[in-house]
């Protein structure tokens, strides 16, 4: 058994900035299924968002109309006081990142450059070009080295321990060695990233399972929102890489198959800017009606940046030439991109305060496993890289105030889980009737077709009922081989567990959410509806294992609700 004043699970943004916040204090260990730079965080493209007022068209940008914006691209369903605290420490943020040695791109007289974003009042998008999220995970990575923060890769985190009230630590798998070990410690903190792959079609890296939400859920901790998904309007036709908003923010502009600028029909005013939800309906909206151009791989609308010039994009999208070239043979400097609507990232998550703080003594979550809630039913570009890099330092004070207060771990209940974790091993390398990939493909498919962008009674009815189906058969699945040496198809069979009880809790909050509210469209409920939901989504799971749903009042401090117009 390994033992650790803290344990951090998740080696993105959120993990990294944690364990930079507490190494010098604390014993810090941190586990990541993956070497810590091929996070998700990496694949983060168009910016972190910041009032720091370097575009001349941001002279008048503070941190409080970044608040408004992101409460308002909340459709107001975010906690006003974690908005608050996000928005405010956003410059800090930023700038610390710069002098840690972060490469962001510069304008003319050397400031920090600044680019506009979907459904912000200003240009408050810092960048570096189009790899944003590689270069500040990189700067992170660089100073959790230099630090000397214990760094587990390639370990899987197979259980949380949670008993009484109490978290106790986790059970993880050494993938280099095959061995099951437990790990004690007297805070647990999770940035285990979103839960993309349980949709047929995301941007997310194939990492991307929500293993860790699903963990914690089963566990014991509650979940918050997990019916509100975000929709990116551009992935790549195929692949479903992101095309970053940063595309539409340096002045791209989107087509349909008659060569109109559609968007006009929709929000004049913001046009391509618009919010992501109202993007991503905008595009489906026109798909559905038969103006989206044909291809083998599914009906697509264009992204066209051609009118930028060769010189722009090689400055400030390079990245994304080289994708469209490498992965569809086309040259965004020549063609227009064929971008299509689909999964990108998750609003909800592991029900926990302002101070990243859960409702189980001793764990702790943030970035996009958490739900703070700063996202509220609609994520604003720009504030992902920031949500994660802010609450990773919130929760590194939080526990570091907390932590003389806890008690030490119990060992116990650790090696009782590591018993059980033996068992469910055991059963799934026995041979089993149902393979985990034709599992994971089944609930990628219903997921993607019925609890999609727009959402009805009828098909959320049927998806609930099919994904109670594929629970059933999980009892059923079975890997190949008994080795536990880098045997992704069996930590793929132990997330897969998981992931089926996301997707539940997402299927059921979307169901009994009679309203249409940010990301989540109810076409049989097409209106928000403050008086009965204005709250919160929380689901616990069951003594029968059914999620239990109840509800919570969202924080509202100084901006009430109004209708939400761009």
């Amino acid at each position: 058994m390994l033992n650790h004043d803290i344990l951090i699970v998740g080696g993105g943004l959120t993990g990294l900035r944690a364990a930079v916040g507490l190494c010098d204090r604390f014993n810090v260990g941190l586990i990541s299924k993956v070497y810590p730079t091929r996070s998700h965080s990496i694949a983060a493209q168009g910016g972190i968002n910041a009032a720091l007022t370097n575009n001349p068209d941001s002279r008048d940008d503070s941190w409080e109309k970044h608040t408004y914006d992101t409460i308002k691209g909340s459709d107001f369903l975010a906690d006003q006081d974690a908005v608050e605290i996000m928005c405010k420490e956003a410059i800090k943020i930023v700038y610390e990142m710069e002098h840690w040695g972060c490469p962001f791109s510069r304008f003319p007289d050397g400031t920090i450059a600044q680019r506009p974003f979907g459904g912000a009042g200003y240009p408050r998008t810092c960048y570096s070009a189009d790899i944003t999220g590689h270069v500040l995970l990189n700067t992170l990575y660089e100073r959790a080295v230099a630090k000397g923060v214990k760094i587990y890769s390639e370990w899987f985190v197979a259980a949380l321990c949670i008993e009484e009230g109490r978290c106790h630590g986790v059970v993880a798998l050494d993938l280099t060695r095959g061995e099951l070990i437990p790990v004690a410690a007297d805070a647990t903190f999770f940035g285990t990233g979103g839960y993309g792959r349980v949709y047929q079609h995301s941007t997310n890296a194939l990492i991307n399972t929500g293993g860790g939400i699903g963990m914690a859920y089963a566990a014991g901790a509650p979940l918050k929102d997990m019916e509100f998904v975000q929709f990116h309007p551009t992935s790549l036709i195929g692949t479903n890489i992101l095309m970053t908003e940063g595309c539409r923010g340096e002045g791209g502009f989107l087509f349909n198959n008659q060569h109109e600028r559609f968007m006009q029909r929709y929000v004049p005013s913001a046009m391509e800017l618009a919010p992501r939800d109202i993007v991503s309906r905008c595009i489906q909206t026109e798909i559905n009606e038969g103006r989206g151009f044909d291809h083998p791989l599914g009906k697509y609308i264009e992204l066209d940046i051609r009118h930028l010039g060769e010189k722009k994009i090689l400055e400030r999208l390079p990245g994304i030439r080289n994708i469209c070239i490498d992965f569809i043979g086309i040259d965004p400097v020549l063609e227009p991109i064929p971008i299509m609507p689909c999964q990108h990232y998750s609003m909800g998550g592991i029900d926990v305060n302002e101070r990243c703080a859960s409702d189980i003594r001793g764990f702790y979550a943030g970035g996009e496993c958490a739900c703070v809630s700063v996202h509220g039913a609609n994520r604003l570009g720009g504030n992902s890289l920031l949500d994660t890099i802010v609450f990773g330092k919130v929760a590194s004070r939080t526990i570091a105030e907390d932590l003389p207060h806890l008690a030490p771990p119990d060992e116990k209940p650790l090696m009782r889980l590591k018993e059980e974790v033996e068992k469910k091993i055991r059963r799934l390398t026995e041979t089993g009737r149902e393979k985990p990939y034709r599992i994971h493909a089944d609930l990628g498919a219903v997921m993607n077709e019925k609890v999609g962008i727009f959402r009805t009674r009828g098909e959320l009815e049927q998806a609930l009922e099919t994904v109670i189906g594929i629970k059933k058969r999980y009892r059923d699945v079975g890997v190949s081989s008994p080795a536990r040496h880098m045997n992704y198809e069996l930590t793929g069979a132990l997330e897969l567990e998981y992931m089926l009880e996301v997707s539940h809790t997402i299927i059921l909050g979307a169901l009994l959410r009679e309203e249409s509210r940010g990301a989540h469209f109810r076409t049989d409920f097409s209106t928000r509806n403050d008086r009965d939901w204005l709250k919160h989504t929380i689901a616990r799971r069951g003594a029968d294992g059914a999620p239990v749903i109840s509800f919570k009042d969202v924080v509202i401090t100084r901006y009430q609700p109004v209708e939400r117009k761009y």
